[in-house]
């Protein structure tokens, strides 16, 4: 049901470094509230460089800050401009500073870095919280090992500042899947601020427009590396497959994603092409098409793809990535304990046998939702409810205000 919450404004930061997950997550979340709350308006704050290939819709828009990417080594460096790393984030933190004065907010909401890239959201974090906005910190249901976590937020100072800005912590998971934060050793006060969503169940695009990238008419397993910058070893484990010999039942479609390295990109097209039953291409923006006509998934178990896989109901095996975090793993190993999805480590063997076995029994493996889990996908309903009790009780108060100043007067 379409309720109105008039003149209410929410801003998302989404750092962005490099992939597409948090602009995905973020986009989804806006696309959703505004389709439920008329008046509502929601700008994301985006350091994604290709930000401008997905559609909006009305009263959802971005702001672009300057891109930056992380080294092999760990560091980071401007990804546009030639300008040093400091003068990037000075712009950034900027940016974002000024936009939210600009904006006004009620509610901002941080996608996972909980004082943005290199502690640039703290001091808009702060204004905001001095200004009575709502500020929310967004968490993936797994973030990552714990005494890896631990010490990256020591490292960045977060629990005083999840103890002090923030309101409420948003976990976009179920309690079943466990909690993030688990052995942080954060404060009590703190550990209270955690709501459970569920998982965000994804919005399919309509395809009347949509020029399907390759032919549809064969059934198809879809291969999706997501951005693709970590998904080299995956896809070259499925083509291996199928260049062994093995009898497969179905042919693949790979989407190596956008960010992969252009070597291997070339290297895995020129095998392709010389496959029968393999088509390959680079990026398709509506992904979601390619996976709703699929009759089943291989993917590496990034966030959104999983709520993907399950919003379509798709058997799905995870290919999970455990380096330089073990999040997919985490996500794998648990979905399969819950009947969600069925798994191999490519950090064990890369056995072209294993991967062949599996892709035979894939399209027969049993859909996610006969694991018949409660709040599995009620993400979105669960956030617009949050959402409107702070709106509106935000709106409540200020019209208790109006009425006692008209009474005193």
């Amino acid at each position: 049901m379409t309720r109105r919450l008039e003149q209410s404004r929410i801003l998302i930061y989404s750092h962005d470094s490099f992939g597409l997950g948090h602009l995905r997550r973020c986009r989804s979340i806006a696309h959703s509230l505004v389709a439920r709350y008329k008046g509502l308006s929601v700008l994301i704050l985006s350091g994604s460089p290709i930000i401008g290939s997905f559609d909006f819709k009305a009263r959802v828009d971005f702001v672009r800050i300057p891109g930056v990417i992380k080294l092999k080594d760990g560091e980071y460096t401007s990804l546009g401009l030639h300008i040093d790393l400091e003068q990037t984030m000075q712009m950034r933190e900027s940016i974002i500073y000024h936009t939210a004065i600009t904006f006004k907010p009620d509610i901002f909401l941080v996608d996972k870095e909980p004082t943005g890239l290199q502690g640039e959201v703290l001091s808009t974090l702060e204004m905001l919280h001095q200004r009575g906005c709502v500020n929310v910190l967004g968490l993936r249901d797994v973030m990552d090992e714990t005494e890896k976590l631990k010490i990256e937020w020591a490292r960045k100072k977060v629990p005083p500042v999840l103890e002090k800005l923030y309101d409420d912590i948003w976990v976009y998971g179920l309690k079943e899947m466990g909690s993030p934060i688990d052995g942080l050793d954060l404060a009590p006060t703190t550990v209270d601020k955690i709501a459970y969503t569920g998982y965000l169940d994804r919005e399919i695009p309509n395809d009347r427009n949509w020029v399907p990238p390759i032919d549809m008419d064969a059934p198809f397993i879809l291969v999706t590396a997501g951005g693709g910058g970590d998904g080299v070893e995956m896809v070259d484990w499925v083509i291996r497959a199928y260049e062994s010999g093995v009898k497969l039942p179905h042919r693949a479609i790979i989407v190596t994603g956008p960010f992969m390295p252009p070597a291997e990109q070339q290297d895995f097209h020129e095998r392709c092409d010389v496959l029968a039953d393999v088509e390959i291409i680079s990026f398709d923006s509506h992904i979601e098409l390619l996976m709703k006509k699929s009759i089943a998934i291989v993917a590496m178990g990034g966030y959104n793809t999983f709520c993907e896989i399950l919003t379509l109901d798709k058997p799905a095996l995870i290919v999970p990535r455990s380096v330089p975090r073990q999040e997919q793993l985490i996500r794998a190993e648990r979905a399969v304990k819950l009947g969600l999805a069925s798994m191999l480590d490519p950090a064990r063997e890369l056995d072209v046998e294993l991967m062949s076995a599996a892709l035979q029994s894939l399209p027969a493996q049993p859909r996610p939702s006969l694991a018949k889990v409660s709040e599995l996908l009620a993400g979105h309903e669960n956030i617009a409810n949050m959402v409107s009790d702070y709106l509106e009780s935000d709106s409540q108060s200020s019209n208790d205000s109006d009425e006692t100043a008209r009474s005193t007067a």
